[in-house]
């Protein structure tokens, strides 16, 4: 009626010798014991033991002697031997649900303290890794960027910038090798104050404004934090300043724009009297960039001098993160922007734009925003999920090919569109040569 097994077990250790401690020795080896046992008859519905259970086992001899007496278990012909059997069972059961009880109680208790050790130690993990990210220096390539430098193609630590800047950043120290020039240095404070020609206080400020309190108290982790949070607050953020205008360079200028670059007269005249291109006393194109309610917050320069000039960047201070050089084309002036189309550089914006303008023949536009922007570092993700139309114009190149892919992964709706040659200024050129040819070609077979 009550199937059971008996199993000897002989203790034999993994040399052979009889020893039961080896086994069974400690409260975790009986636990362990105990899980192996559950683990392997569970199949059959057993349930194993509460671990850390304060329950001990009760003799049964009284339900023996019931069972050997083989009466029926009718209350009015039970002996007082078996009511004091069948009392010691009622007691027994009062004390197994006040053990449980126990027993949950301390495990109550043990998880408990088992989450707030688990708090504890998310809490020290928060401040320790924190700890360590003060200890660690800001990057000196995003400092670079900020700083309006940009990476150059003849060398992953090769970064290129007005003044003749040509600095090569190795982990956190930088050498610019610029002709002429001999200096280098160590951290972003150094790196800020070599670029900017500034002084200690007003790169503090200056990283305060472009990286925030906690990206400068980065930077300045060989320096006092309290001074260093001290000064910020006192010292005048950088404004920018645009280069000053040379009306004398605009001639050259304007020439290079038009005739070099292929773009309309009337789109470079239009430019110049809204002051969003024009002339400095270096003759470099100016292109003025803005932040989305047109306040200048920048300027990209583009080197005219010469037959191949290939200066460019940023004027010193430019927020790059804040601001673009965008123009509008087609809608009503009071309508919203249905279309925002992204391109390498101004000029490739520029030249995009007059590819539309002239395939459309006349017809209208849907309003339309050419933006330049080379990174997508600075891209105004924000504004843009906001707009219908989004599309990653870049160069048909692989450096193209992966920042239309960022943009794509920040913009899922992004549409990707190329030029057939590598750039769209290039695309335009060819264009006019091509209608240059046929004007030729008609005037031939008169």
């Amino acid at each position: 009626m009550t199937p059971h097994i008996h199993a000897y077990f002989v203790p034999l250790d993994d040399r052979g010798q009889l020893r039961c401690n080896h086994f069974f020795d400690g409260r975790q080896k009986m636990r362990e014991f105990q899980d192996s046992h559950y683990a392997a008859f569970q199949h059959l519905g057993l349930e194993r033991g509460i671990k850390g259970s304060v329950a001990k086992h009760q003799d049964i001899k009284d339900f023996y002697s019931i069972v050997e007496e083989g009466v029926d278990l009718d209350r009015d012909q039970l002996t007082q031997k078996q009511l004091t059997a069948k009392a010691a069972d009622r007691d027994r059961a009062v004390q197994k649900k006040t053990e449980m009880e126990q027993t949950a109680l301390l495990l109550v208790k043990q998880n408990e303290a088992l989450q707030q050790r688990i708090k504890e130690l998310v809490t020290e993990n928060f401040k320790w890794r924190q700890q360590a990210d003060l200890l660690r220096d800001l990057p000196l390539e995003d400092v670079a960027w900020q700083l309006g430098l940009t990476q150059d193609t003849k060398g992953d630590g090769r970064w290129k910038g007005t003044g003749h800047i040509i600095i090569n950043i190795d982990g956190l120290k930088f050498y610019n090798f610029a002709p002429g020039v001999d200096s280098g240095g160590g951290g972003a404070i150094d790196l800020v104050m070599h670029v900017n020609e500034c002084n200690f206080k007003q790169a503090i400020a200056w990283l305060h404004d472009r990286f925030g309190e906690e990206g400068m108290l980065k930077a300045v982790t060989h320096h006092a934090h309290n001074q260093a949070t001290e000064i910020a607050q006192f010292e005048p953020s950088p404004q920018f300043t645009l280069p000053a205008e040379d009306e004398n360079q605009w001639n050259a200028v304007h020439k290079y724009l038009t005739q070099k670059r292929g773009l309309p007269e009337n789109m470079v005249v239009a430019l110049k009297e809204r002051g969003l291109v024009y002339a400095d006393h270096q003759q470099n194109a100016v292109f003025r960039m803005r932040n989305l309610d047109g306040e200048t917050t920048g300027a990209f320069l583009r080197g005219t001098r010469g037959e191949d000039n290939t200066f460019m960047g940023y004027a010193r201070g430019t927020k790059r993160t804040e601001g673009w050089f965008y123009i509008g084309s087609g809608g009503q002036s009071t309508s919203e922007v249905q279309r925002v189309v992204l391109c390498k550089s101004p000029i490739d914006a520029l030249s995009l734009a007059a590819i539309e303008i002239q395939a459309q023949s006349g017809m209208p536009l849907e309003k339309t925003m050419y933006m330049a922007v080379d990174s997508t570092r600075s891209l105004p993700v924000e504004f843009l999920r906001t707009i219908p139309k989004v599309v990653a114009a870049v160069n048909a190149d692989i450096a193209g090919n992966e920042t239309a892919r960022e943009i794509q992964e920040l913009l899922p709706t992004a549409q990707r569109m190329q030029p057939k040659v590598k750039d769209w200024n290039s695309e335009l050129l060819e264009r006019l040569r091509q209608k240059e040819k046929q004007k030729q070609q008609r005037g031939f077979e008169r």
